[in-house]
């Protein structure tokens, strides 16, 4: 290992979603589109590989808002090598498999490891130090959903397929959408839509909120799709603060939503800056007060075990927000990823190591399964594809605009009469169907970009 740090919502119902998988699948073998060997394969990126090993390239936050999480994920990428170079984990439950536990294409994966720093500009910089100077096939990494735009956009450059990390803005799909990127994780609109029912169940339907909002991508679109939701459930938006990424001092703020009339705090931040502004809410008596004859109620739309982790239980106690995925979850691609990451570094993994580890394992599926490196044909392969074993029910890769559709998870912060240890700091509330939370491919126009780079 080398380190380099230094329109309208379209509902489909179940059938619908079986009936879009279906013509997908018919789609994805028309003659109008790319068949494997209908051109001649070249050199594009760093294909092909010469040697024995292949090279992958792992950008993730050592430093910055969102480092924890990066952590976590730098674990799942060097167990989920482990795995494809010498079996075990997911690759025991993983459908369809055709790796065999023996590297790829008869090869051992190395890998490389780089510092985003939460930064746009500093990941690209580290993303293109591994595809020129250390010849990577793919890369992966995120955290940040303005690191892993810059990255895909860098990606489509260049030739070499990257799969998204932790993003959940909607513009990753969407307006910025890339041939050669992939995301798993779900994204801001599903948040939106699956939380919002729970909330409006939970707290009533006449309620007022403030949103204090993270200002790059991400927290524009988490912003959007939470407003968009909760008021279609009958709430009214107040008013909304754009705080800039790696904030420490929230207090003005506070002050501005303890001075409004709002009963609901929609927190639109993630790691550390969730975890700093939580807390000065809670510090600040924000939860013990009342507005217009209700409790103030906080949200997180966007949560994480390593966030929880981070304000504590006792600030997070009956917090709802959302999550692609949790330790607790008993399928046995869950429980076989929790065994193998827990065996590995002495406690669960979180989301964000789910993700990425499950990203790295699928190109990888995708590369022995089409039986070469070759970016397009390995591009064909993921689009339109269906997975299970790696998650609860099934996963789906919608081929218009790469986007991944499986459960997910509307969670509610444990306190600490409620945890049954030190782990149990996020409560599965409700487990949403992918089906549920699919929409239009063009709900978010965009153009995902040629197979071939120009």
């Amino acid at each position: 290992m080398t380190d380099h740090s230094s329109d309208k919502f379209n509902t489909l119902s179940r059938r619908g979603f079986m009936k879009l998988g279906a013509a997908s699948v018919a789609a994805a073998s028309s003659p109008l589109f790319f068949i494997k060997d209908a051109w001649a394969e070249q050199a594009i990126g760093n294909y092909p590989v010469k040697g024995s090993t292949v090279k992958f390239g792992f950008n993730f936050p050592q430093s910055g808002a969102y480092a924890d999480e990066g952590a976590d994920e730098g674990r799942a990428y060097k167990l989920a090598v482990q795995h494809i170079n010498n079996g075990g984990g997911m690759l025991n439950t993983l459908q369809p498999l055709a790796l065999k536990g023996n590297g790829v294409l008869g090869k051992k994966v190395e890998y490389v490891v780089g510092d985003t720093q939460s930064n746009p500009a500093r990941a690209r910089v580290s993303a293109r130090r591994m595809i020129e100077q250390d010849g990577v096939i793919m890369f992966s990494g995120g955290s940040s959903s303005a690191v892993a735009i810059a990255q895909q956009y860098l990606a489509q450059e260049k030739g070499v397929v990257f799969m998204c990390g932790l993003t959940h803005s909607n513009d990753t799909t969407g307006k910025d959408r890339r041939r050669y990127g992939f995301r798993h994780f779900f994204n801001a609109y599903m948040s939106g839509k699956a939380l919002s029912p729970v909330l409006a169940k939970n707290y009533g339907n006449d309620r007022r909120a403030f949103h204090l909002t993270a200002d790059y991508s991400w927290g524009h679109t988490q912003y959007a799709s939470m407003k968009e939701f909760t008021e279609k459930e009958g709430w009214t938006t107040v008013n909304n603060i754009m705080t800039p990424l790696g904030s420490r001092d929230y207090s003005m703020f506070i002050t501005a939503i303890l001075n409004s009339d709002a009963d609901v705090l929609i927190l639109n931040h993630y790691g550390k800056d969730m975890v700093n502004s939580l807390t000065q809410a809670v510090e600040f008596g924000l939860r013990d007060l009342q507005k217009n004859g209700k409790t103030i109620e906080v949200v997180v739309p966007l949560f994480s075990r390593v966030m929880a982790k981070g304000a504590g239980a006792s600030n997070i106690d009956g917090v709802y927000g959302t999550t692609g995925w949790n330790w607790t979850l008993q399928d046995p691609g869950s429980q076989a990823f929790v065994k193998s990451f827990t065996k590995a570094y002495g406690f669960p993994p979180s989301q964000a190591a789910h993700t990425c580890y499950v990203q790295t394992l699928l190109y990888a599926n995708a590369c022995e399964k089409t039986g070469t490196f070759y970016p397009p044909e390995v591009i064909k392969t993921l689009e339109n594809s269906r997975y299970t074993g790696i998650g609860p029910g099934q996963t789906f890769y919608r081929g218009e605009d790469h986007q991944c559709f499986k459960d997910m998870l509307v969670m509610k912060g444990n306190g600490p009469d409620s945890m049954t240890g030190q782990y149990d700091l996020l409560k599965i509330v409700e487990q949403v169907k992918g089906e549920d939370t699919i929409y239009g491919p063009d709900t978010f126009p965009g153009e995902l970009g040629p197979y071939i780079p120009s």
